[in-house]
């Protein structure tokens, strides 16, 4: 029997691998709670930070009716676009990723948690 015909039964048996790697949106919706005092991701609406609406595949620094630091701006017009390995790398550290940023949170360490963030924001992804 080849190894591939043995992966079938356990992708089968065991399709909570895929979900892990996909995300669980009702733990992202608990930990955008974190960054709901600043964000919200529902509607298109800015408040003290910008929407998170349709983030994915957005340049950085370009939500209309945002005023951003000159460190996102730049970082856009350099070409820095929002998907799940910036904004993973972002989410870490924020300060590093972008210096000079005016979003003072510390940022996610846990994975799981920015997964299941993702997992949440991409409902409101256009």
């Amino acid at each position: 029997m080849s190894f591939r015909a043995l992966l079938i039964p356990i992708a089968v048996l065991f399709p909570v691998a895929a979900l892990a790697q996909e995300g669980d949106a009702a733990a992202g919706k608990i930990v955008f709670t974190k960054c709901g005092i600043c964000h919200v991701a529902e509607t298109d609406t800015n408040k003290v930070g910008p929407s998170l609406n349709g983030v994915f595949g957005r340049t950085a620094g370009t939500h209309p009716n945002f005023s951003y630091s000159p460190a996102m701006q730049a970082a856009g017009k350099a070409g820095l676009v929002w998907d799940e390995t910036t904004l993973r790398d972002y989410l870490h550290d924020p300060k590093a990723k972008v210096k000079g940023t005016k979003m003072t949170f510390v940022g996610l360490k846990d994975d799981t948690q920015i997964t299941n963030l993702f997992a949440y924001l991409k409902q409101y992804s256009k």
